[in-house]
Order: structure tokens, then C-alpha cells, then sequence
């Protein structure tokens, strides 16, 4: 079970994210129309305006857009989310185990963190992910909008830190956890094209090509409404 779990289901996990990041861009792209001329951003529309308001209506109108932010109405909400984030990243491409998986498979290795850095900084991800859980469960307006679809999510992105932590502390039987932390790497990895994980992949997408409030830059298109 190990060697096809390490062997083909790998591969197929990869080339259906590989498969499904193409086919989502496509699709969104074809959402999408070339963005008038007359279409400004709103940072666009600022700049322009920057020298009609003093300098005390710019520090309120920059005190309500920070308000509105996720940081400036749930300040608790977007750190943990924010370490949330950047453990889910961290881990998974800088673990000295993944690496050499990697370098075994292919022939290159990248920059790996030490096993104790990688351990801590699972332990935290699974705290926020306890944490999302707890706000699912009794904050009732998330509670209102949750459904087991959003639960199988969070299952399905928290398993293979999970997994993974019990591997590398050798909880249970290794081998056992080692394949079922490794099938679940992959049914994350296949999933993400196809739910709403393949936000870490097509915000980006989203916020360099279309052009909004929201955008990095003005951006080359607009959705078609």
C-alpha cells in the first residue's frame, strides 16, 4: 500500500491539481472581458482626488478603510488566520522530509527548516484549525452559513498535519500513519483546484488580472456582468 500511495496516487494527485489549476484559470478567465478605458480603481480614483481633501479628512477616510478591513473588524480573526495561512505554506515545502521525498523523486531539494521549527509550527496550525472549528460551532452567524461541506474542509486540510504530527512523533503504528498521511497530502493537494482551497492558488489570479477595489494594481480585465 506504501509504494502506491508513494507511486501512482502521487502522481495522480499532482496531475489532477496540475490538470484542474488549468482548467479553473480558463474557466475564470473566460468570466472576465478586457477592462474599459474608463475603469478606475478605486486607489486610482484617490490618487487623483489626493489634492482636494486636507490632510485630516485623508487620515479619517484611511481610518475607515482600515475599519473596514478584516484586520480593522475582527483584529483576533485575522491573526489567526493570517498564522493559519502562512504554517499551511511553511510546512508542507520546507519540511526536510517532504524535501527528500522530493530530491528522491525528482533530483532537487529546496531550503528545509529544522524537524523541531516544523513541529512547533504544526502544532500551531492544528490550534487554529481547533479554533475555526469552535467559531463554526457556536458563533451563530458562522454557525447560520456552515454547512458539513465547510467541516469536510477543514477535516480534509487538517488531516495531513495531523497525520503527519503523529508520524513524526511515532504515535500509533508508524507505517499506518505514514500511509494515511500520506493519502491524505494527496486527497488535499487533488482537492484544491476543485473547492475552496484553490483561494491560495487564484486569489492571486484574481487580485493581479482583475481590476477592483480589491486589486493589487489596476489590473488588465473585469468580470462580465
Amino acid at each position: 500500500m506504501y509504494d502506491l500511495a508513494r507511486g501512482p496516487l502521487m502522481w495522480a494527485a499532482f496531475i489532477i491539481f496540475t490538470g484542474g489549476v488549468i482548467y479553473r484559470s480558463v474557466q475564470l478567465f473566460m468570466l472576465t472581458r478586457k477592462k474599459d478605458r474608463s475603469f478606475y480603481t478605486s486607489q486610482s480614483l484617490k490618487k487623483q482626488d489626493s489634492g482636494k481633501y486636507s490632510s485630516e479628512e485623508k487620515k479619517l477616510e484611511l481610518l475607515v478603510s482600515f475599519q473596514n478591513t478584516l484586520i480593522g473588524k475582527h483584529p483576533v480573526m485575522a491573526l489567526i488566520s493570517t498564522v493559519f495561512h502562512f504554517c499551511l505554506f511553511v510546512v508542507p515545502v520546507f519540511l526536510f522530509a517532504h524535501n527528500l521525498v522530493l530530491f528522491e523523486s525528482w533530483g532537487f531539494v529546496l531550503v528545509s527548516l529544522p524537524d523541531s521549527v516544523c513541529d512547533i509550527l504544526t502544532i500551531i496550525f492544528l490550534f487554529c484549525a481547533v479554533f475555526f472549528l469552535v467559531r463554526r460551532l457556536v458563533v451563530p452567524k458562522v454557525q447560520a452559513v456552515s454547512t458539513p461541506y465547510d467541516f469536510l474542509l477543514l477535516l480534509i486540510t487538517a488531516a495531513p498535519f495531523l497525520t503527519g504530527l503523529f508520524a513524526y512523533h511515532q504515535w500509533f503504528d508508524y507505517n499506518t500513519v505514514l500511509i494515511i498521511h500520506i493519502l491524505a497530502g494527496e486527497v488535499m493537494v487533488a482537492a484544491i483546484p476543485f473547492t475552496k482551497l484553490g483561494h491560495m492558488v487564484f486569489f492571486f489570479f484574481v487580485r493581479i488580472l482583475i481590476g477592483s477595489e480589491y486589486s493589487f494594481g489596476r489590473g488588465s480585465r473585469t468580470w462580465i456582468t
